[in-house]
């Protein structure tokens, strides 16, 4: 008796945390708020650049705009291609969509940017893409070359925002102008808290774009949301990014890219452990194996023993943890340097390696970011379109 008591409990408390769950404002995005940019789109030539994250309830953006009457002649796709189904930094083909027949055209590997003839014809480009609030997640990088041939070409370019899931916190060095890549475009922090429509104001407004041009920019903001909010991604914006815990993860762990340990690609976990075959004082292990959007990972078929971080309590992240790089370089073991040329790439700065191999503490490594980061925020602060945090 007391047992089936205790379960009905259990679910009148399940119910009544959903139901006040559900009197929160609902987040809309960009892409569904339909009626506030139809009119941009009508009797256009559109081109969309969209991935598998460009849905409007549960259809993709691209099949709502034509169910619209809208003229979408050509799709452009990031790193990951149109369905969000190659490798980190795996060639993506230019191609034809199956189900619209239209052409589909990469920005991706040597062909980054649209080209004039990539733009002829077209009137507005469309831009719906979820991304994680990271510097070197590379679709701001696509946005800004997007961006960039838009402003050359006299295309107008049309930003549908979507929601920061790392939005809520700025962390990290701020880029050197001497580490420029694809995978850092500009002096902003790892983390820099901005959606995209405020990241594209950015660019723009701080004439980041080559010879300074800046292109006619629109974009639809969200409904509901704000820099508090912890926003859970409906749909994963990248094959190694599966699940929340990886994406909150990935502005620390993925530095470990640019050192000898593998970051779980190959695994159900990418992006939530650390380790090495030679990794010291570790029980935890995993053995990489190629498959699905990890093809002939680091250290396939081999185990590797290191760090479980699918435990952690990402809800108490609200900065970068500097601590597990100190860990992890004093516990390496392997014969290789720790270090390789990407990390430099990918921290945006040649200091943070250095600090680290001097053994400076989690505190004095952030301390010394304390007077870019403050200014970045000074920047940012005049784009953002949301309540901050």
């Amino acid at each position: 008796m007391m047992e089936k008591l205790r379960y009905t409990i259990l679910i009148l408390l399940f119910f009544s945390t959903s139901c006040l769950s559900q009197t929160k404002q609902p987040i809309v995005v960009g892409a569904e708020r339909i009626d506030q940019y139809l009119s941009l789109l009508q009797n256009k030539n559109v081109a969309v650049v969209g991935n598998q994250t460009s849905m409007v309830g549960d259809v993709h953006l691209v099949d709502t705009l034509l169910k619209q009457g809208v003229k979408v002649t050509k799709i452009f796709t990031p790193e990951h291609g149109f369905r969000g189904t190659a490798d980190a930094g795996a060639s993506v083909s230019n191609e034809v969509d199956r189900k619209t027949g239209l052409p589909i055209i990469s920005l991706y590997g040597e062909h980054k940017k649209p080209t004039k003839e990539d733009l002829q014809g077209i009137d507005i480009v469309v831009f719906d893409i979820q991304d994680v609030g990271v510097r070197f997640y590379t679709y701001i990088s696509t946005m800004h070359y997007v961006m960039e041939a838009c402003a050359e070409n006299q295309v107008s370019f049309l930003v549908l925002d979507r929601p920061n899931p790392n939005g809520f916190y700025v962390d990290g060095p701020v880029l050197d102008s001497n580490c420029h890549s694809f995978v850092g475009l500009h002096p902003v922090p790892i983390v820099h808290g901005m959606t995209m429509a405020e990241y594209a104001l950015m660019i723009n407004g701080e004439h980041w774009l080559k010879n300074g041009v800046q292109c006619d920019l629109h974009y639809v903001t969200c409904l509901g949301y704000d820099h508090t909010v912890k926003y859970s991604l409906p749909i994963p914006p990248s094959p190694n990014l599966p699940n929340m815990q990886a994406v909150y993860l990935y502005p620390t762990l993925c530095l470990f890219e640019g050192t000898a340990l593998s970051c779980g690609r190959g695994t159900p976990f990418p992006f939530q452990v650390i380790g090495h075959p030679n990794f010291k004082n570790a029980t935890f292990s995993f053995t990489p194996q190629s498959g699905h959007g990890a093809k002939y990972p680091l250290f396939e078929n081999k185990k590797c023993y290191g760090m479980d971080y699918r435990s952690y309590n990402v809800d108490t992240l609200h900065s970068l943890d500097i601590a597990i790089w100190i860990n992890a370089y004093k516990q390496y073991g392997g014969k290789q340097p720790f270090f390789n040329s990407f990390f430099t790439k990918l921290s945006g700065t040649p200091s943070l390696q250095r600090q680290i191999e001097e053994g400076k503490t989690s505190e004095e490594i952030r301390a010394s970011w304390k007077k870019d980061i403050e200014s970045f925020k000074f920047v940012r602060q005049k784009y953002l379109l949301y309540h901050d945090f």
